[in-house]
C-alpha cells in the first residue's frame, strides 16, 4: 500500500476537500436561521432599564469621573449607544445567530472606525477600538454597526429613508465583501482591502472630501504634538505634563512610579525587534488622562518618553476591563472564555482583526489591574458619523461595512459567511429593519437617562 510522501500536518487544512464545502455549509445554515429572521427584536423581561444599566456599567470605574461619562451619554441617542455596549449585548442575546463565530470588535459602532499611522507613517483606515473584543457571533457586530448608523443619521437630521438606507447598504457592503474575499487566494484575502481601493470598492466617492480633510488633520495628530502642547520644561532638563483639568492631571510620585515600572513587563509582550527602538527613549513623566465615552472612568495614563534629541514619544497605558459581552455569550452557544489577562485579550483581538496594527501594542499590570499599552495619537483621525450629510452617511455605511467584513474574515472563513449571506438583499433588508427598531429602543433609553439626570437620580457633568 502506497504511503503519501507528505502526510497531513496538524494546524493546516486537509489536503482533500471531501464532504460539504464551506460555501454549501453556509447556505445550509439558512434553513435553521433564515436571513429574514435577523429583523426581529424582542425585549427580554429581565432587561435592566437604561439608568440601572448605566449605573451597573459604572461599577469599578473612578467614581469622580462617572458623572462625565453619564453627561456624554446623555448628549444624544447616538452617544448613549456608544456607552451602552453591555446593554445592547443583553438585547442581542435574544436575537437569532447562526453559530458561526469570529473575533468580533464587540463595540463596532460607526464612530469606532478611523485612520491611524502604520510603522512608516502612512495612513490606514480600519476598526480602531477593541476594549470589548471577544470570540463571538459575527452578527452582533453587524447589527451594532447598522443600528449606530441609523442613530447617527437621526442626530445629523437625515430623513428616515436615508438612515435606513445607510444601515441597509452597510450590511450590503459587508455581504459583498465577504463574497469577494471568498473568491480570492487566501493570502490576498488576508491582506485585503488596500486603502487606495477602498473608496472605489464601496462606491464612497461622496465621502472623499471628508476623508481627505480627516487625513490631513490625522497626519498632524501625533504624540509629539500632544507633548509639545501638554508639557513644560522640567528642572532636570527634560519635560513634564501640565494639568488641564478635568481631562489631564498629574499624578503623585507613587502612582507615577508604579505606571513607569509597569513598562518593564510590557517590553516582554512586544516582538523582540521593537526593543532596540524603545531602548533609545527615557521615561520622563506620567499623567492621568480621561478617555472617550464608553471608557470614561477607567484608569488611563499617558507616559512621556524622550529620545536623545528631546523628541517625544507618548504611550497610553489604559485599563483593560472584562468585555461586557462575556456574560451574554453562553446564551447563544459561545462559552465565555477564562481570560488570564484582559490587556492581552484586547491586544490579541486587535491584532487578529486589523491588517496593520500599532507596532508598540502590548499589555502590562499596574497595581494589580490589567492594562493595554499603545502609542498615543499615532496619526489618529476619525469621521464623526453624526455630522455627515445624507449622501455621505450612505457612503460611510458602505465603507465601514466592508471594513468589518474584512476584519471578521481573519478569523471566520469568508466562504462560510458568503454562503450564508448570499447574493440577494434579504439579509440587508432584515438587519436594516432590526437597526431601525433598535434605534427606536435606544432613543427611549436615552430619554429615560435624560429624565433621570434632570430628576437628580443620577449625576451628570455636561460639556466635558
Amino acid at each position: 500500500m502506497a504511503v503519501e510522501r507528505i502526510p497531513a500536518v496538524a494546524g493546516f487544512a486537509p489536503r482533500t476537500t471531501a464532504g460539504v464545502s464551506p460555501k454549501e455549509a453556509g447556505k445550509a445554515l439558512r434553513r435553521s436561521v433564515p436571513r429574514a429572521a435577523h429583523a426581529g427584536l424582542a425585549v427580554a423581561a429581565d432587561r435592566p432599564d437604561a439608568v440601572r444599566a448605566v449605573e451597573e456599567s459604572n461599577a469599578g470605574r473612578v467614581p469622580e469621573l462617572t458623572p462625565i461619562r453619564v453627561g456624554r451619554m446623555a448628549a444624544n441617542p447616538f452617544a448613549f449607544l456608544r456607552g451602552a455596549a453591555g446593554l445592547m449585548a443583553h438585547d442581542l442575546a435574544g436575537t437569532p445567530v447562526t453559530g458561526v463565530g469570529a473575533q468580533i470588535c464587540g463595540d463596532a459602532h460607526a464612530a469606532n472606525f478611523g485612520l491611524y499611522g502604520d510603522a512608516r507613517g502612512r495612513l490606514v483606515i480600519d476598526l480602531n477600538d477593541f476594549d470589548e473584543t471577544v470570540f463571538g457571533p459575527w452578527e452582533w457586530d453587524v447589527k451594532r454597526l447598522a443600528a449606530s448608523l441609523v442613530l447617527a443619521g437621526r442626530v445629523a437630521g437625515a430623513s428616515e429613508d436615508v438612515c435606513r438606507a445607510a444601515a441597509r447598504d452597510a450590511v450590503g457592503a459587508y455581504r459583498r465583501t465577504v463574497r469577494l474575499l471568498a473568491k480570492l487566494p487566501a493570502l490576498d484575502a488576508w491582506n485585503a482591502i488596500a486603502d487606495e481601493e477602498l473608496v472605489s470598492h464601496t462606491d464612497a466617492r461622496d465621502l472623499l472630501g471628508t476623508l481627505e480633510r480627516v487625513s490631513e488633520k490625522a497626519r498632524n495628530n501625533t504624540g509629539a504634538r500632544f507633548a509639545a502642547k501638554s508639557t513644560e520644561p522640567a528642572e532636570d532638563g527634560g519635560r513634564r505634563f501640565v494639568d488641564a483639568l478635568p481631562v489631564l492631571r498629574r499624578v503623585g510620585d507613587e502612582e507615577a512610579a508604579a505606571v513607569a515600572a509597569s513598562l518593564g513587563p510590557y517590553l516582554g509582550t512586544l516582538s523582540g525587534d521593537r526593543l532596540p527602538l524603545l531602548a533609545r527613549y527615557a521615561v520622563h513623566d506620567v499623567a492621568f488622562r480621561v478617555v472617550g465615552t464608553g471608557s470614561v472612568g477607567t484608569r488611563s495614563y499617558v507616559v512621556l518618553l524622550l529620545d536623545h534629541r528631546g523628541e517625544a514619544l507618548v504611550l497610553q497605558v489604559k485599563e483593560a476591563r472584562p468585555s461586557v459581552l462575556l456574560p451574554h455569550l453562553p446564551a447563544v452557544g459561545f462559552p465565555a472564555p477564562v481570560e488570564e489577562h484582559e490587556g492581552r485579550r484586547v491586544v490579541a483581538g486587535q491584532q487578529q482583526m486589523q491588517v496593520v496594527s500599532d507596532i508598540l501594542l502590548g499589555w502590562t499590570t499596574v497595581q494589580g489591574r490589567p492594562y493595554q499599552v499603545r502609542q498615543f495619537r499615532n496619526r489618529k483621525g476619525s469621521v464623526d458619523p453624526a455630522a455627515l450629510s445624507a449622501d455621505q452617511l450612505d457612503d460611510y455605511g458602505r465603507m465601514t461595512g466592508a471594513l468589518l467584513a474584512r476584519a471578521h474574515a481573519h478569523s471566520a472563513d469568508p466562504r462560510l459567511l458568503a454562503g450564508y449571506c448570499g447574493k440577494n438583499e434579504e439579509l440587508d433588508e432584515a438587519v436594516a429593519a432590526f437597526a431601525v427598531a433598535y434605534a427606536d429602543r435606544t432613543e427611549a433609553d436615552h430619554a429615560d437617562l435624560v429624565a433621570a439626570v434632570r430628576a437628580g437620580r443620577i449625576a451628570a457633568e455636561e460639556g466635558v
